[in-house]
């Protein structure tokens, strides 16, 4: 193994994780959902807390995990969470119901996002976490910076693509897409980002005043 590898599982397991993130883990595990790693969650934890956010959108709730990291870290925000598949979010509302978050904190859209975030109040949010599929990325990206308050954050999480995104031989569409994100990130002059190795990379974009 290499000394990369030893930092990566020492980073991901220093970090514990509650009874109600772990339920959330298991179950995301069990009905094939790839949730975010522990470390990726501590770091979107950090981020809204730094931030003292209020008003948070989740892109793609998959069975609660970050969901739980970001309304455990803040109690008082709102946060929309968007995933088309219902038998996530039937399952994510019990999760919620057993962690005692009430219902009125969580707000769950069972819609594509690209349909629901158009509709969206602009630079009003303060958080936006992306964990969604890689196709649409940039797309969200774009809203997502649309919709955050200036200085507000937009984390994608994923973004290394199973570290393949390093390697210029690869050429498949999920590689592709993300270093076609990254780069894109790169040319822009409104924001600020950096890519973290956390999980499987992230990158954190700050929309400039």
């Amino acid at each position: 193994m290499s000394d990369k590898e030893l930092s990566w599982r020492f980073i991901e397991e220093r970090v514990g994780e509650d009874a109600d993130i772990e339920r959330a883990r298991k179950a995301s595990l069990e009905h094939g959902v790839d949730p975010i790693t522990a470390s990726a969650g501590q770091y979107i934890a950090t981020i809204a807390t730094s931030l003292d956010a209020k008003s948070i959108i989740e892109v793609g709730t998959g069975l609660g995990v970050g969901t739980l990291w970001l309304a455990q870290a803040c109690p008082d925000a709102h946060i929309t969470s968007i995933d088309s598949e219902l038998d996530h979010h039937v399952s994510v509302r019990e999760i919620l119901t057993e962690a005692e978050i009430p219902t009125s904190k969580v707000r769950l859209i069972t819609e594509k996002a690209l349909d629901v975030l158009p509709k969206m109040n602009e630079a009003s949010y303060d958080l936006v976490v992306i964990d969604a599929d890689f196709q649409n990325a940039q797309a969200y990206v774009d809203h997502g910076l649309s919709l955050v308050k200036p200085r507000g954050s937009v984390i994608v999480v994923g973004v290394l693509g199973d570290d393949l995104v390093a390697d210029p031989a690869k050429r498949d569409d999920k590689t592709s897409a993300y270093r076609w994100l990254l780069k894109a990130l790169e040319d822009r002059d409104d924001v600020l980002h950096t890519v973290n190795l956390i999980g499987d990379g992230l990158v954190h974009i700050v929309r400039l005043p």
